[in-house]
C-alpha cells in the first residue's frame, strides 16, 4: 500500500484533529513544516472534516505561538541578551527594532501570519522585545484563521482533485512545502 493512502485512511480518525492541533502547537514553536501539510490528509479523505480541522489548526497555532511568544519572554534576560550581544547590537534593539515594530508591527505579524515565513521566529522575537501579546494574538487569530480558513474551503470544494493530486504527488508536494518554509526562514535571514 502507498503511503500516501495508508496517511489519508488514518486521517479519516476523529482523533485526527488533536493530532492537527497537537501538531500546529509544535509547528508554531519548533517544527519547519507548515500546517497545511498536516491538514490537507484529512480534508480530501473527508470533506465533511474541513471546519473542524480548520479550527484544530487555528487553535493550535495560536496556542503555539503563545508558546513560542512566552520562550522568547523567558528566555530574553539568559538566551535572548546572549544572542543579541553575540549577532547584533544591543542599541540597534531599543534605537531601530522597537520602534519599527512600534510603527509596523501589526504589518509584520499579517506578512508572517500569511506566507512561509516562520511564525515561530516570530513570536519568539516578539517575546524577546516585549510586543504586546494581546496584538500578536488578536492579529494572528484573525489571518492565521484566515489562511487556514482559505485552504479548508479549498480543499473542501475541490476535494476529488485534490485527493487525486495528493495520491500521485504526495512526496513531491511535502517537499515542496519543507522548501516553501526553507525559503521563508532564508526571507527572514535577508532582514
Amino acid at each position: 500500500m502507498k503511503f500516501s493512502e495508508y496517511i489519508l485512511r488514518k486521517s479519516e480518525s476523529r482523533a485526527y484533529s488533536w493530532i492537527v492541533f497537537l501538531l500546529t502547537i509544535c509547528e508554531s514553536i519548533f517544527l519547519f513544516i507548515p500546517p497545511e501539510v498536516f491538514m490537507t490528509p484529512p480534508i480530501i479523505a473527508n470533506k465533511k472534516r474541513a471546519l473542524p480541522i480548520t479550527i484544530a489548526a487555528s487553535l493550535g497555532s495560536l496556542v503555539g505561538g503563545t508558546l513560542a511568544y512566552m520562550i522568547g519572554l523567558w528566555l530574553y534576560d539568559s538566551v535572548g541578551i546572549w544572542l543579541i550581544e553575540t549577532f547584533s547590537n544591543p542599541e540597534l534593539i531599543d534605537s531601530t527594532i522597537k520602534p519599527m515594530f512600534s510603527k509596523y508591527g501589526i504589518l509584520i505579524i499579517v506578512l508572517t501570519a500569511v506566507t512561509p515565513i516562520p511564525y515561530k521566529l516570530l513570536a519568539i522575537w516578539l517575546g524577546f522585545i516585549g510586543y504586546p501579546l494581546w496584538i500578536f494574538l488578536a492579529v494572528s487569530a484573525i489571518f492565521r484563521t484566515g489562511r487556514f480558513a482559505i485552504v479548508g474551503t479549498l480543499l473542501y470544494f475541490f476535494q476529488e482533485r485534490a485527493n487525486k493530486i495528493v495520491q500521485k504527488y504526495f512526496w513531491p508536494l511535502t517537499i515542496a512545502a519543507i522548501i516553501a518554509a526553507g525559503l521563508g526562514i532564508f526571507l527572514i535571514g535577508l532582514f
